[in-house]
């Protein structure tokens, strides 16, 4: 553990582990990517290309068809299609449970969903024109290959039936690890994809390490060159003429997802530092919305496609099965907080489609990008830490009005009572858990959220930025025009908040008038600090001679 908010916790945790979790590999053809490598993959395969239309394209995909039903009920192996919206995944899940399964394909599902395909357009005379891709994509089968791995478990290929045979492959880390722990002779006991226990709890965290080594690499391209030519593409293309058309895939990561994992030492002890995070961290991080959702085991899994894919927001997920979800999107990256079986604390950074981390997606680069999560993540969890623990000093607090200095440029101070230096000091909270920082015009946004004047511009956040950098509360990003709270300085702000809003304002505003009435029944552990304090300050301002 090498952040600040598991060291927190560290009292009443019985350990952790780092899990690479869900990884989706892109594979794709890349002659087939193209209108001219379309026609000389197609003259390496048949000799020549005069017969390239839509119509003998179309029949390579009913080949595909063909030749995979007629295998599975040679071989017992169940083809099912599928309806818009159902769960595959959980279909194969529920086969391997009740089915005593050998290594190797044993079950495909078949569901429509949008793919590349070619449109041959002939002119006049009768010869090949233009190959143009269809738009927009359209829905054709794609085939799900669900395969047992002796090293990775349960294995998902979904490939296309249409040239150029796109094909995904489906990964979970939990199931690689546990096959890795297996053969180590480590006791441990899992819950779907997630160890509650273990009796080794360093090996299986050294086991799960090795999802990070460059050394995996090579073993994620043996897995998918292990099933995808000879068990998925075989029934497009036999093997001598993937040989003679030189049909080879590339391998690049589309989507990973890694998670830090906590054993508390019980599951109460879990809940209670869950839920009086939640509570602490709801307001500081601009919470947009309380989704709650009745009546469904599971959480929901399709949702309208927006024309934005921007997102940027925090959710918390109160489900009828009794899981909290704390969740903070930032466009297709996901943060995510929630318990795993009765005393496993999750969290997780999710990226949607590696695209948008900008960096190479390459195979290859898979242990750079894991370790790229990973500094993600622990940034997040530090921002966490710094608001669940903040403090301010009172040097601090004499020092924020006085000028300061950025270079050799003299700005201004701080003054905590004016509304738009509160407004934008809560802003740059709400933004701490940014993976890649933030910038002025984003700081002028979310301020203008908050209630700021809606004259507000991201020139005016720039000199605002530039005053809270003087104090050391915010540094930029070399090499860049964004900036991130540093430790203390997201402590200091966070601190300020707390303590105007739930200190000075609640205990003045209860000293200027005794409430009359009867008391609550049932009053809450704060309420009751409130309470105590109040009947104190009541005597303090009395000897110092105060009229409350």
């Amino acid at each position: 553990m090498s952040d600040q908010l598991s060291e927190l916790y560290n009292d009443i945790l019985d350990g952790s582990y780092d899990c690479v979790d869900r990884v989706v590999v892109n594979a794709f053809f890349p002659m087939g990517m193209r209108p001219g490598g379309v026609r000389l993959w197609r003259r390496a395969l048949y000799g020549s290309d005069s017969d390239l239309d839509n119509a003998h394209l179309m029949r390579m995909a009913g080949r595909l068809s063909r030749r995979l039903r007629a295998w599975a009920k040679a071989k017992g192996v169940p083809v099912v299609d599928c309806p818009p919206g159902q769960r595959k995944h959980e279909i194969a899940e529920q086969y391997l449970s009740s089915h005593s399964v050998e290594p190797g394909l044993f079950m495909v599902l078949v569901a429509k969903s949008p793919a590349i395909v070619w449109d041959v357009q002939m002119t006049g005379t009768g010869k090949i024109g233009d190959i143009v891709r269809k738009k927009p994509l359209p829905y054709v089968n794609h085939y799900h290959f669900h395969i047992l791995d002796p090293d990775w478990g349960h294995v998902t290929i979904k490939m296309s039936g249409h040239p150029p045979f796109g094909a995904q492959v489906m990964l979970n880390g939990h199931e690689y690890v546990a096959c890795q722990a297996r053969r180590k002779q480590i006791d441990f006991s899992k819950e779907g994809n997630c160890f509650t226990d273990t009796t080794n709890a360093a090996g299986l965290a050294g086991v799960a390490d090795t999802l990070s080594h460059e050394r995996i690499t090579g073993r994620l391209r043996e897995v998918c060159e292990r099933w995808i030519y000879s068990t998925c593409l075989i029934f497009a293309l036999d093997l001598e003429e993937q040989e003679r058309s030189a049909f080879h895939y590339q391998f690049s990561t589309c989507q990973i997802e890694y998670s830090r994992n906590l054993w508390f030492q019980t599951g109460a002890q879990m809940e209670q530092v869950f839920q009086a995070f939640i509570d602490r961290s709801r307001v500081p991080l601009n919470l947009d919305r309380v989704k709650t959702i009745f009546g469904d085991r599971y959480r929901p899994h399709r949702r309208r496609r927006e024309k934005d894919a921007t997102r940027w927001g925090v959710v918390v997920e109160k489900p009828t099965y009794d899981l909290t979800v704390f969740k903070i999107h930032y466009g297709k990256l996901v943060l995510k907080v929630y318990s795993k079986g009765e005393r496993v604390l999750r969290i997780e950074v999710i990226i949607e489609n590696t695209k948008d981390l900008r960096v190479r997606r390459s195979l290859d680069e898979f242990p750079k990008i894991v370790r790229h999560l990973k500094g993600i993540l622990e940034r997040f969890l530090d921002s966490l830490y710094c608001l669940e623990a903040c403090f301010v000093a009172d040097s601090t607090l004499e020092s924020l009005p006085s000028p300061s200095h950025v270079g050799k440029v003299r700005v201004g101070g701080l003054d905590f009572n004016k509304p738009r230096t509160r407004l934008v000091m809560e802003s740059v909270v709400s933004l701490s858990t940014a993976p890649a920082g933030f910038t002025a015009s984003q700081l002028a946004s979310r301020t203008k959220e908050l209630g700021g004047p809606s004259d507000y511009t991201s020139r005016q956040a720039a000199y605002d930025i530039r005053k809270l950098r003087a104090k050391r509360l915010v540094k930029k990003l070399s090499k860049s025009r964004r900036y991130q709270p540093t430790p203390d300085g997201l402590r200091a702000m966070a601190a300020l908040a707390v303590l105007r809003d739930k200190v000075i304002k609640p205990l003045l505003a209860a000293n200027l008038q005794t409430k009359r009435g009867p008391k609550p029944k049932n009053p809450t552990p704060i309420d009751q600090h409130y309470d105590r304090i109040r009947s104190e300050m009541q005597d303090l301002f009395q000897a110092l001679g105060i009229a409350a």
